[in-house]
């Protein structure tokens, strides 16, 4: 008769399992945010703005009325406007929107973009092929820059029971500022000791 097998001690396992479960929770955290932001920009949630690789092939003769709406948060020192407040798009058609921001400050800033598009339904179908909310933008101290936003509105925008009685909407951006990284501690650098004088040696002579 053969011996009973050992058996593995269940507190073991799960320890193992709950030490698995917290780096996934843990990796998950860490994650969120650019995940979150990935999924909107990818299906329009929350009234986000789709990012879109090419034009829309197809062009409808109804025209909506696309307002553009700027804002600065927490006081920075950024002025930052729309040069047109409104824009008569062709469903379909590729369209460019200019914005202009100033850095006010005798300093350089970095500023990112944060947007949406109101109503909220209409954000799956707002593509944009170029757009300053993709990337932190960084101005010198009193600089002026210009900004292009190259958008269209996807034909699907007709059809859907949700939005294809709607005539308007508006695409709203807040520039946030972006706190400098911090500076990298500088490595001091150590002189090599001079012939003959080494650590634990003695000064030569002449003789």
């Amino acid at each position: 008769m053969s011996p009973p097998s050992p058996r593995k001690p269940r507190h073991g396992r799960l320890a193992l399992m709950l030490v698995g479960l917290v780096t996934i929770m843990t990796g998950a955290g860490f994650a969120a945010v650019p995940l979150y932001k990935a999924f909107c920009q990818a299906t329009g949630f929350a009234g986000t703005a789709r990012r879109a690789t090419a034009a829309s092939s197809k062009v409808l003769d109804r025209e909506l009325e696309i307002n553009f709406d700027t804002n600065v948060a927490n006081g920075m020192p950024w002025t930052f406007k729309a040069e047109q407040r409104k824009q008569r798009v062709k469903i379909g058609a590729t369209s460019i929107a200019f914005f202009k921001v100033t850095n006010g400050s005798d300093r350089a800033i970095t500023g990112r973009a944060a947007y949406d598009v109101s109503p909220d339904q209409s954000g799956a179908y707002v593509r944009k092929l170029q757009c300053f909310c993709f990337s932190e933008q960084t101005l010198a101290p009193h600089q002026t820059m210009e900004f292009p936003v190259v958008y269209f509105i996807d034909p699907g925008y007709a059809t859907d029971p949700e939005t294809k009685g709607w005539g308007d909407l508006t695409l709203s951006y807040t520039f946030v500022e972006i706190a400098p990284k911090p500076a990298a501690p500088a490595t001091e650098k150590i002189a090599a000791p001079k012939r003959g004088e080494g650590l634990g040696s003695t000064p030569a002579r002449g003789l």
